[in-house]
């Protein structure tokens, strides 16, 4: 605090009302001025007892008063967000702020205090946030100012400075800077497979005058980049194919702008999830039984698959002339179906389905050509599956994953179905509820089925078995295509409760999904996602092998190799840290994944410029100003001076903190000027001189 400061005044402490005490004077003075008319002799006399009383009644007092004056209070306020780590702002920054705090030890008057603006994440810098913060712990009238420590990339930029103080900015540059960025404008989160999705994007060049031209690269999923030449400042559309079912990554990145900042966001990266618009099944059933609507109702409530079903017991020879109205059964659309729309069928279910004539041959190979070019069949079998009329002796055998034994292949039998070894691993099977628990000897919690079929040879995968070994429903991979065949025709048993019952429902529901290639049910697949910072790769596989290494690719382009852990049921993932945004990419030697790492903080990377084009209008209009503090090596820091408050606070090299000139009262000294022992005998003295003057 500085020296005691002694102050001495005159005030008045009345002993009426004040409003008395004037009536009071006033009808003296009335007195008086008609005694000065008439010319009494005793005039004078009166008017100095009137005014003496009045005097008195006023209570006149002297008052020294001892204050003691309080120090000054200014803020530093240091931006630490992400945009001030862009090259070396933070050292600039620091060595500002010890040089302001080495100057104000010259100020006896005066206290600094450091406030620091963290990270917000995805709400830019908050830098008055914390001014306000930080103000409101401090006295109005002790605030001697701020000094901002900032690139300038300010995002909640008050009309007026909190406290109403001078605010000077420090930005730790030589001078404005420039930055080219890519602005995703619109993009799309989804799109349909097989249809492109349009991008609307910009390049924009900041802290820059006109327009200019830039090499944009366009990279998706890892295939050859394309590369054209686009005006900066201007909107654009580039169409971008969704060529399959899940996430599509996509890269844009212009070329650098010379001179600027940086250029971690002249690149900006988006991510389409492609989906399959209305999945086609196709669903014929054979022979009635109990469990036909099973694949219907499951169907059915799938909002994803639009189904066409069919049950056929009319063979198509039968078509004559009789009149619709009297025919018992329609004739079903054979070569509509089967040979001019079947590739529009994305799954064909056939269920107890039997070579009986109802199909003609050319048509079943129609359907085994359509599974080898993509398409998929399932085969849900009972007796029919055996003997003369069986489709396994057809052409569309040479795409199912068995056939049925020669002889004695219906098994009438009670069994408890179980998953396999492989069908642990294999996401159709993995995890089903009650299943009986891997690398243990244990039953599965299910309900018990009646009848299979004993195959002859099975190909692919067999996820389901009976206790002894046998198989009860096989995968497979026929040319572009894919194949499941399931040896019984029991299920419906477990939608009834039978025994317990079972997961029909999601088992089926896999089952189908695995045919019309979701991606998350792929058996052989490598992902990768970053979330809250982290890339996590994720490998499944159906084979026993340990999980082996994976290598990973930044957007940098620097690659490591990183082990991957065992995470159960034929899993295993790797971590690590992905703080830079852009494309990560993971590869464990046959397969390559892709995942998009958006930026920490997207609003302080949208324009990394150190800049007062944003906060210097205010700075101004406070009374203080805009300093570029230059380089490390070379700083050009400003004096600090003190300013009154009426007085600007900056100059062409110096920042001024203001003298508040607050102060605390440490001491009251009060003497009574007219005390009563002197002030009425004195007035009483001045009426009877009056009164004798008058009578002589």
């Amino acid at each position: 605090m500085r020296p005691e400061q002694v102050i001495a005044a005159l005030r008045f402490d009345p002993m009426l009302p004040v409003w008395l005490i004037a009536a009071i004077a006033v009808a003296a003075a009335l007195v008086c001025l008609f005694a000065l008319w008439r010319r009494a002799k005793g005039a004078i006399l009166r008017i100095l007892a009137f005014g003496l009383l009045v005097l008195w009644l006023a209570g006149p007092r002297a008052v020294r008063e001892t204050r003691e004056t309080q120090p000054d209070i200014g803020l530093i306020v240091l931006d630490q967000s992400a945009s001030m780590r862009e090259g070396d702002r933070a050292a600039i920054a620091d060595a500002a702020q010890s040089a302001l705090r080495e100057q104000a030890r010259q100020f006896p008057d005066l206290e600094l205090r450091v406030v620091a603006v963290p990270e917000k994440g995805d709400s830019g810098t908050q830098l008055f946030a914390e001014i306000e913060r930080a103000a409101g712990e401090i006295p109005r009238a002790r605030m001697a100012g701020i000094v901002a420590i900032t690139d300038g990339q300010v995002h909640d930029i008050p009309e007026a400075v909190p406290g109403g103080v001078p605010l000077n900015v420090l930005i730790p540059a030589k001078g404005e800077e420039t930055d080219r960025r890519v602005r995703i404008v619109e993009a799309p989160g989804f799109g349909i497979v097989g249809k492109p999705v349009t991008l609307r994007f910009a390049v924009d060049d900041l802290g820059t005058s006109g327009r200019a031209e830039t090499t944009l690269t366009i990279r998706r999923d890892g295939e050859p980049p394309r590369t054209s030449t686009i005006p900066t400042g201007r909107e654009q559309r580039v169409e971008i194919p969704i060529a399959r079912a899940g996430p599509t990554i996509v890269e844009l990145s212009a070329s650098p702008l010379p001179g600027e900042i940086s250029q971690i966001n002249n690149r900006a990266v988006v991510e389409i999830n492609g989906v399959r618009d209305r999945l086609r099944v196709l669903l014929i059933s054979g022979e009635p039984h109990p469990g036909e609507r099973v694949w219907r109702r499951l169907l059915k409530a799938d909002p994803s698959v639009d189904l066409v079903h069919f049950t056929i017991l009319r063979p198509p020879e039968k078509d004559d002339l009789t009149p619709l109205n009297e025919l018992a059964l329609i004739a079903f659309p054979v070569r509509e179906l089967f040979q001019e729309k079947i590739g529009e069928f994305d799954l064909i279910v056939l269920d107890r389905f039997q070579n009986r004539g109802l199909l003609p041959l050319p048509y079943l190979a129609n359907i085994a050509n359509r599974v080898r070019q993509g398409g998929a069949v399932l085969m849900s079998v009972g007796p029919e599956f055996s003997g003369a009329t069986s489709l396994a002796a057809t052409p569309l055998g040479s795409v199912l994953p068995g056939a049925p034994a020669r002889f004695n292949a219906v098994v009438n039998e009670r069994f408890q179905p179980m998953v396999s070894e492989l069908g642990q691993r294999h996401p159709v099977t993995a995890g089903l509820s009650g299943a009986n628990p891997p690398d243990t000897a244990g039953p599965a919690g299910w309900g018990s089925w009646y009848r299979r079929i004993q195959p002859g040879d099975v190909k692919g995968s067999v996820l389901l078995r009976t206790p002894e070994g046998q198989p009860l429903l096989a995968l497979d991979r026929v040319g572009q295509g894919r194949a499941a065949l399931l040896l019984s025709d029991q299920i419906w048993l477990w939608s009834r409760g039978h025994d317990g019952g079972g997961p029909q429902g999601e088992l089926l529901r896999r089952i189908a999904h695995w045919l019309m290639r979701e991606p998350a049910l792929e058996e052989n697949a490598l992902t990768a996602r970053v979330a809250e910072g982290r890339l996590t790769i994720r490998r499944r596989t159906l084979e026993a092998a340990p999980p082996g290494n994976v290598a990973v690719t930044g957007p940098d382009g620097k690659e490591q190799t990183l082990p991957l852990n065992p995470a159960g049921q034929g899993q295993a993932e790797a971590s690590l840290p992905a703080l830079e945004p852009g494309v990560w990419r993971a590869s464990d030697g046959n397969q390559t994944a892709f995942a998009a790492a958006g930026a920490a903080n997207p609003r302080e990377i949208a324009d990394l410029r150190a800049t007062a084009s944003l906060i210097g209008k205010l700075a101004r209009t406070s009374g203080g100003g805009v300093h570029f503090l230059g380089t490390a090596a070379a700083l050009d820091m400003p004096a600090l001076r003190r300013t009154e408050p009426d007085r600007p606070a900056s100059g062409g090299s110096w920042i001024g903190m203001q003298r508040r000139h607050d102060n605390v009262v440490t001491g009251v000294v009060s003497l009574t000027l007219l005390p009563a022992w002197l002030s009425v005998p004195a007035i009483l003295a001045l009426m009877v001189l009056a009164w004798r003057r008058e009578g002589a």
